[in-house]
């Protein structure tokens, strides 16, 4: 059976490749994606061949194929249905690269809940990372929290924080477009320089230094700050030498490719992926997704949808269309 794929092959460029899928193993599903999504923050930088090298194998996705830099198949949110194998028949999310059909272990096809839809399952990926901070940041109710960066991620953090009762959540963000959606998920919106202080949790998840530095400005006493960006090859100077030892600060790194420790032991990484499809039920949370691109017309339209133009509000999960 002959599948094709997405791959990166220089920086700024994609090509779609033929591949020939070898003969099904007992262990594995043969899936035909219905949609795959598109995580901008992370493909941005593989498109750009900004993974760095000490980084190489943390930054692997769990089916990609090739080796970083470049040529590279990338990509971790795909929705199908499983043509032979465990749970024929039935749609399944999987962390797979871009690409028409596929083999991938069935362990690893997590059956999608029937209320929701296939566009909205590729959040599924998006959605763990958000469970994984939560995990990571322990939010109490009562707490003030602010969340820096209305991307999928920051949006879908204030989206389950806003959830829990007494919590007072605030997203800020540069591009002021972002505030009905994030007023529709339960939380308020600030500008950058409009945004409260006296924070006693605070998710970073902008991307940018000026973000995290920010969050330091913005702490109460003894505040933590989830750093949850992924700054790349980028270095990130932060002002160390004024609050952040007289109000004991902490600031907690927090990555999926890990389980977050309160929960590590507890939940199996299946497990987290399929309580993170379960909360995915919500019509709300479609309005994270889109615009729509045919798999025919990726190569070309890729860097746009990852690089969107100057002044132009930006995407959030960009959607890729299988017929």
């Amino acid at each position: 059976m002959i599948a094709r794929a997405l791959w990166t092959v220089a920086p700024g460029r994609a090509e779609l490749r033929e591949e020939t899928l070898p003969p099904r193993g007992t262990d594995q599903a043969l899936v035909r994606t219905l949609v795959t999504g598109i995580s901008r923050g992370t493909e941005r930088l593989v498109l750009q061949g900004r993974v760095p090298e000490s980084q190489f194998a943390m930054m692997r996705a769990p089916l990609m194929a090739g080796e970083f830099p470049f040529p590279v198949k990338y990509g971790y949110s795909a929705v199908g249905v499983v043509e032979a194998g465990a749970h024929e028949g039935r749609r399944t999310f999987c962390l797979h690269p871009h690409q028409d059909r596929f083999l991938a272990p069935a362990a690893m096809c997590i059956p999608v809940p029937d209320a929701v839809p296939d566009a909205r399952a590729a959040l599924a990926a998006n959605m763990e990372t958000a469970v994984n901070i939560l995990w990571d940041a322990r939010p109490l109710g009562g707490e003030r929290v602010l969340v820096i960066g209305a991307g999928v991620v920051g949006l879908l953090v204030a989206y389950l924080i806003a959830q829990i009762p007494g919590t007072e959540v605030v997203v800020t963000d540069i591009d002021p477009s972002r505030r009905g959606l994030t007023e529709a998920l339960g939380a308020a919106f600030s500008a950058p320089e409009d945004a409260p202080g006296e924070r006693d949790l605070i998710i970073h998840a902008s991307a940018s230094p000026a973000g995290l530095r920010s969050a330091l400005r913005l702490c109460a006493f003894e505040a933590r700050i989830i750093e949850a960006s992924w700054f790349g090859d980028r270095e990130c100077s932060l002002p160390l030498g004024e609050d952040f030892h007289a109000k004991r600060l902490s600031i907690i790194s927090t990555q999926v490719g890990a389980i977050a420790p309160a929960m590590r032991g507890r939940r199996s990484y299946a497990e987290r992926l399929g309580l993170a499809l379960s909360l995915l039920a919500d019509e709300r949370l479609d309005a994270l997704v889109g615009p729509e691109t045919a798999f025919a017309d990726l190569p070309n339209a890729y860097a746009g949808l990852l690089n969107a133009p100057a002044g132009a509000p930006a995407p959030l999960c960009p959607i890729v269309l299988y017929r």
